[in-house]
């Protein structure tokens, strides 16, 4: 393998994936170019959780202060009836070895990528650029973007998403699944909201088919507020009114209500994962995050992806060998969450974590 200081790596996707993976091989001393389709990096999404084995990366890289500044520490997980009473109440399971780490950190996924991208050079980073063409010479790729700029990279990390170009292309035709479903999002900073949510539990209010995700962001004095509703619209970015969203909310707290009627505009989101494939990479090709192994809503791995795959390249004496490792470690890990991720809470749910059976230390 070339030195670290020699090797040309492109990341597709400037996402939360993508952003991590370039700030971890920065950490081994190896630059990282990103080059993202859109031609702006801009506050979207909601609030995510990030769970222990996932802050354990974060003081590797030497960015945990600045995460702990802009996030909050949440010791426990409510699934709550569609009036209030609380069906399931627990703390976060024990992921680690650290039998203090009961616990996850809420961050807004703004946030998080800005942490991310205020690590790296500033001309590392390249927007507008939509990938239109890979093509895997066995030592290297050749990649070709829309807008007619070209690059060769002794590896190509695909962070492009559930819909991936890379993955379609080089290793399998497996197409988005949809889930049934689509998630209204916006983030609130109405009195209400933070009422329901006054310390920092992360609660899903279920009624049928219907969830409420409330995650408080009190750092920032807000809360993170996604509507999730099952629709026969497969539409990527469904067109829907705040009106027809709200219409479905009548059994909830009016508390609830009027939290969704104060909303001045949702992110509105078809809910889609993928089944899992059989290989991630080639020689000097391998897909991360999304792109390996999309999950439904709240369940992503892309920086524990991102960790993985910089220790193998730490550790190995060439490029195929740290990625066949890189799949090894991960690929056991990331089809068990995909599998979970499928289980919506209800009223009958036994467990706000379906992966506690699987993955709790001892």
């Amino acid at each position: 393998m070339k030195s670290k200081s020699e090797l040309r790596v492109a990341i597709i996707g400037g996402g939360i994936g993508g952003a991590a993976t370039a700030v971890a091989l920065q950490r081994e001393g190896i630059r990282a170019d990103i080059y993202e389709q859109a031609p702006v990096i801009k506050e979207v999404g909601a609030g995510v959780g990030l769970r222990p084995p996932t802050v354990h990366f974060f003081k590797n890289w030497g960015i945990y202060e600045e995460i702990e500044k802009k996030s909050s520490k949440s010791d426990f997980m409510q699934v709550v009836a569609c009036n209030g009473d609380v069906l399931v109440s627990e703390r976060w399971p024990l992921l680690t070895d650290n039998p203090e780490g009961k616990w996850a950190r809420l961050i807004h996924r703004a946030d998080l990528i800005e942490t991310f991208l205020n690590q790296l050079p500033s001309d590392s980073i390249h927007l507008s650029h939509r990938l239109e063409s890979i093509t895997d010479q066995g030592d290297h790729a050749e990649i070709l973007f829309e807008n007619g700029h070209s690059i060769e990279a002794d590896l190509v990390i695909g962070a492009d998403g559930i819909r991936s170009t890379i993955r379609s292309k080089l290793f399998s035709d497996t197409k988005p699944i949809y889930s049934g479903t689509h998630a209204y999002r916006a983030i609130v900073n109405d009195k209400e909201a933070f009422e329901l949510v006054l310390d920092h539990t992360f609660k899903v209010f279920v009624d049928g088919g219907i969830q409420i995700y409330i995650l408080p962001l009190h750092h920032r004095n807000q809360v993170s507020f996604d509507v999730t509703l099952q629709s026969k619209d497969p539409s990527w970015r469904p067109i829907v009114e705040k009106k027809d969203i709200v219409k479905h909310l009548k059994n909830f707290d009016t508390k609830i209500q009027k939290i969704a009627e104060n909303v001045e505009e949702y992110t509105c989101r078809s809910i889609y994962d993928i089944d899992s494939i059989e290989r991630w990479h080639s020689n000097c090709v391998t897909l991360l995050g999304d792109a390996a192994h999309a999950m439904l809503h709240h369940t992503g791995q892309g920086i524990q992806d991102a960790g993985v795959l910089a220790e193998a390249l730490r550790e190995a004496d060439s490029i195929p060998e740290a990625l066949q490792t890189f799949q090894a470690r991960r690929k056991p890990v990331t089809d068990k969450y995909q599998e979970l991720s499928r289980q919506e809470p209800s009223i009958e749910s036994e467990t706000a974590f379906p992966e506690k059976g699987h993955f709790e230390k001892a």
